[in-house]
C-alpha cells in the first residue's frame, strides 16, 4: 500500500527540513537543564514522578513531543521540532541516551510491556499486561504516540529497539490473538512497520507482517521472535 507522507519524509531523512542552530530545546531538555512545557518538569523529574502514573501518561499530551522529539511539528506548540544538529549532540551523549532508554521503558510499561534486552530489543509482557492492553486497544491516540516513539528511536541510532517492539506485537497478534483490533492492525501495517530506515530490515518485517495477514495457516510464534532477534545479534540481519 502507498506509504503515508509523514513516513516518506521520515524515511528520506526530512530532506526539506532545515537546521536552525539557534534552537536547542530538545538537547537542553534531555540534558536535564530545561523544563518541558506545559508540564514544567525536567526530564529526570518526569521519569521519577510519572513512571507508573498511568492517568497522567494517558490524559496528558504535551509531554510526548518532549520525550520523543522529531523533525516534524506535533500538537504541542510549546515544544520545538528536533534539529539536525541536536541529533548529532544527543547521539554522542551517553547520559542522554540513558534518559531516552528510560523514556522508552516508561512508555512500554504504560503499554503493558517490559524491555528484556537493550542489545536485542526483546520485549515481554508486564505483570499488568491485560489492563494495559485493554487501554491500548481503546485509546487511538496511543497509535500516533507509538509512531512517534519508533521514529525518534531511529533518529537516535536505537533502531534495534524498533524491530524488537514490532515483532513482539506481531507475536501477540499472530500467536496469542492479542492487540488485534482493526485500529492497531491498521497502524501496525501502514505506519509502525515502516518506521525503520534500515531498508533490509524494514522489508523483511513487512514481508512477515504480510504473511501473517494473508495466510491463516502462518503463525509468527514466540520461538520465531527469539530466533529472529538472535540471528540479528549474530549476523546483523533478522532473516535467514
Amino acid at each position: 500500500m502507498p506509504l503515508p507522507q509523514d513516513i516518506r519524509e521520515f524515511l528520506d531523512g526530512y530532506p526539506d527540513v532545515s537546521d536552525d542552530t539557534r534552537l536547542n530545546a530538545n538537547y537542553e531538555f534531555y540534558s536535564n537543564k530545561r523544563r518541558c512545557r506545559p508540564d514544567n518538569l525536567l526530564v529526570d523529574e518526569l521519569h521519577e514522578l510519572w513512571k507508573t502514573d498511568y492517568n497522567k501518561l494517558e490524559y496528558k499530551h504535551g509531554y510526548i513531543q518532549w520525550l520523543f522529539p522529531l523533525q516534524e511539528y506535533g500538537m504541542n506548540y510549546e515544544a520545538q521540532p528536533l534539529q539536525k544538529h541536536e541529533i548529532t549532540l544527543m547521539k554522542a551523549d551517553e547520559a542522554i541516551l540513558e534518559r531516552l532508554h528510560r523514556s522508552y521503558t516508561m512508555m512500554l510499561g504504560f503499554y503493558g510491556m517490559e524491555l528484556v534486552s537493550r542489545d536485542t530489543g526483546e520485549l515481554r509482557r508486564a505483570d499488568n499486561w491485560e489492563e494495559r492492553y485493554r487501554n491500548l486497544c481503546r485509546a487511538p491516540h496511543n497509535n500516533l504516540r507509538i509512531s512517534r516513539i519508533l521514529k525518534c528511536l531511529s533518529e537516535m541510532g536505537l533502531e534495534r529497539l524498533n524491530a524488537g517492539f514490532l515483532l513482539f506485537v506481531l507475536v501477540e497478534q499472530s500467536a496469542h490473538n492479542q492487540l488485534r483490533t482493526q485500529m492497531i492492525v491498521g497502524s501496525m501495517d501502514k505506519w509502525w512497520a515502516n518506521c525503520l530506515r534500515n531498508d533490509r530490515e524494514r522489508r523483511w518485517i513487512n514481508e512477515v507482517v504480510r504473511k501473517v495477514r494473508a495466510r491463516p495457516d502462518f503463525v509468527f510464534t514466540d520461538d520465531d521472535y527469539q530466533k529472529a532477534l538472535k540471528r540479528r545479534e549474530e549476523t546483523g540481519f533478522l532473516g535467514e
